[in-house]
């Protein structure tokens, strides 16, 4: 049975709505999307590239964090407001 990976994905939406999708353990994986879930299928798809190109190449293997292999979990992001006291 092939092992399953998990990788922690980073979801940003733009000043244009739009969805980025980026793994920060995988060199230059990266998509977006119109939607949240279009960014995720895509970037699921992307995943997939990358890992196919690094069983034929060992040096983009090498740039692959696999120590990164996260269990799924809350992972939050939010706005802080501070005064501005400069």
């Amino acid at each position: 049975m092939p092992k399953v990976l998990n990788f922690r994905v980073i979801i940003e939406q733009d000043e244009d709505g739009v969805f980025v999708a980026s793994v920060p353990a995988i060199p230059g994986c990266y998509t977006q999307g119109k939607t949240y879930d279009e960014a995720t299928k895509r970037i699921k798809e992307v995943i997939e590239l990358c890992l196919e190109e690094a069983k034929d190449n060992p040096a983009y293997r090498a740039r692959i964090d696999f120590s990164e292999n996260f269990e799924d979990r809350f992972l939050g992001i939010t706005n802080i407001p501070v005064i501005n006291t400069l």
